[in-house]
């Protein structure tokens, strides 16, 4: 769902912080960056307890979806699919039809299931391996 106060914020970003940061190593001041105070941003629930989150800009035409993680014991949920389409839907609402998402590789095939393709080589962002990929919404 679309944050719309500071707690669901807090609550993403305590998500992004769990998965990008603890487990992945990715440095707290890389993580949380100068986007985020003018980002869309979005959060997961499953009960009271925040499980996903991402974010949502607008760069060159294009949606681009950013930070999209779900803690580790509830991932194979569908729950990253939900956040996906959550947030193509926003970006419908602001009349754009393009999104765009650098992924982590090993989550390729996983977008690749929601209709993305690759438009770039493999390229190394903060020590992990990504590449670019679009959709027409």
């Amino acid at each position: 769902m679309k944050v719309k106060n500071k707690q669901q914020k807090d609550d993403a970003f305590y998500v992004r912080r769990v998965v990008f940061v603890e487990e992945q190593q990715v440095p707290l001041e890389i993580e949380i960056d100068e986007f985020d105070d003018s980002a869309i941003h979005f959060v997961g629930y499953e009960g009271k307890q925040p499980v996903s989150a991402s974010r949502l800009r607008f760069v060159h035409g294009f949606g681009k979806l950013e930070r999209i993680c779900v803690l580790k014991d509830y991932r194979g949920r569908s729950l990253g699919k939900q956040m996906i389409a959550s947030m193509e839907e926003v970006i419908r609402d602001y009349a754009y039809d393009k999104a765009k998402l650098n992924a982590q590789t090993q989550a390729e095939s996983f977008y690749e299931s929601l209709g993305y393709v690759t438009i770039s080589d493999t390229f190394m962002d903060a020590g992990i391996p990504h590449v670019t990929m679009v959709k027409k919404l």
